[in-house]
């Protein structure tokens, strides 16, 4: 049997028992053929645009002889798919804006009829990913945060919920945030930092953002000797940006779980 990344593993162990699954993007095929080998899924598809990736992933099927269980298909994001293929889809390894748009063009062409589950584990840009779960009443029922390899990884789970709505408001309300800023601002920092994460601030969370501090940090230095009015401007936001962040990590409580 397959043995996973903590990254993978996290992702598979979000996805629920019994359910179809749709891993887009998914290189070697590790994680459909971890969740058939476990008996997790009755069936999976792995999607793959490369021809590289895709030929690993067929092979990766045959050797496990899965390949009865596992459909792998080369093609663009959700166009693998054939609406109601799927229970849950899967995405991780990828920037935030490129996950969303494969999502919404996914949705617009009817590619998530009949999915009740996403995972997915965008590299950046994980504000996108929360956006626009938001924006088409998913439920983000629950993330995980970890560090593998010098590296932090976000993991979202979402459901489709009748109340995601109502549910989603209460999750994105910013009340338990100790800070003196108005609703909006309190919305888009909890939309970058996760609902979850900051309501539960493991260790690796303050890590990922001191690192993000470091960043702006940096690149401040680098345009503080210019004279041009634009950077000016980008520079007073950057400093902005690093104040917020300062303030909400000092908000957050520190007797803190030591494991995510």
């Amino acid at each position: 049997m397959l043995k996973l990344s903590k990254r993978l593993q996290a992702i598979a162990d979000y996805v629920t028992t019994g359910s179809r699954l749709a891993d887009i993007g998914s290189d070697h095929g590790m994680l459909p053929v971890y969740l058939l080998q476990t008996g997790k899924c009755p069936a999976a598809i792995a999607g793959e645009l490369n021809r590289g990736p895709y030929e690993a992933a067929v092979k990766q099927a045959a050797d496990a002889g899965l390949s009865q269980l596992l459909s792998v298909r080369q093609g663009d994001g959700l166009g693998v798919l054939q609406p109601g293929e799927a229970d849950t889809i899967t995405i991780a390894g990828m920037g935030g804006s490129l996950m969303s748009g494969i999502l919404e063009a996914g949705r617009l062409a009817g590619k998530l009829d009949g999915v009740n589950e996403l995972v997915l584990q965008p590299n950046v840009g994980e504000e996108l990913v929360r956006e626009w779960l938001l924006k088409h009443s998913w439920h983000l029922q629950a993330e995980t945060i970890l560090e593998e390899d010098g590296k932090i990884y976000e993991v979202l789970h979402a459901v489709r919920a009748l109340e995601a709505d109502r549910l989603n408001a209460a999750l994105y309300d910013g009340a338990f945030l100790a800070l003196p800023y108005a609703s909006e601002k309190k919305m888009e920092i909890i939309k970058a930092m996760g609902p979850y994460l900051l309501r539960r601030p493991v260790p690796v969370l303050h890590t990922k953002w001191r690192q993000e501090l470091a960043k702006l940090a940096s690149i401040c230095e680098r345009m503080a000797g210019s004279a041009l009015p634009e950077a000016m401007v980008k520079l007073e936001q950057f400093k902005e940006q690093m104040r917020t962040i300062e303030e909400v990590l000092q908000c957050l409580p520190t007797d803190i779980p030591s494991s995510s």
